[in-house]
């Protein structure tokens, strides 16, 4: 089966869409995120990745043992904390999308809730992508499906049921 995604056919027998995968890499820096978005068009890839959400958005904020962070790298901090100095600014998504466009590269986000794949749609995305985490989440999905676009589901974290389960979810 054959899509179009920002204007290039893809699945079947086309060749590979390319998605740079953007997500944190700023560092919450907007000129470094600027910087990735043209670095990833010069290496050939077709779209560039962001996510949509805020720390509140994907947890709370406590600091009880089930959200500290026990990574070799990240521990000593809650997940809320980690979220904090992970996320995308949402002032910065329309700036960053108008950059990938004029640079033609497709600009895609992962939405993680409803508001978000809202404030995706008035930027009006081309399409929306689910992260295998969230794949779980049978009523994100429907939401996303309901849009009419594209939808792009990460399978890595589910198993093959879960995968079926969203799959004819989306359909």
């Amino acid at each position: 089966m054959e899509i179009e995604i920002g204007g290039k056919r893809v699945g079947g027998k086309q060749s590979v869409f390319i998605i740079a995968e953007i997500s944190a890499n700023h560092g919450q820096n907007f000129d470094r995120a600027v910087r990735l978005i043209k670095e990833a068009k010069e290496c050939g890839a077709d779209a560039v990745k962001f996510q949509a959400y805020t720390p509140d958005t994907l947890t709370i904020d406590a600091d009880n043992e089930c959200f500290l962070i026990k990574h070799p790298k990240w521990g000593g901090q809650t997940l809320y904390e980690l979220y904090k100095k992970a996320y995308t600014p949402w002032e910065w998504f329309e700036k960053l999308k108008k950059i990938a466009d004029d640079l033609g590269i497709t600009f895609l986000c992962t939405a993680f809730d409803r508001d978000s794949i809202d404030f995706l749609e008035e930027l009006d995305i081309c399409a929306h992508k689910i992260a295998s985490f969230e794949l779980v989440d049978l009523p994100l999905i429907e939401y996303a499906a309901k849009m009419k676009k594209p939808l792009i589901m990460s399978t890595g974290m589910a198993n093959f049921c879960e995968n079926s389960e969203a799959g004819r979810t989306a359909s």
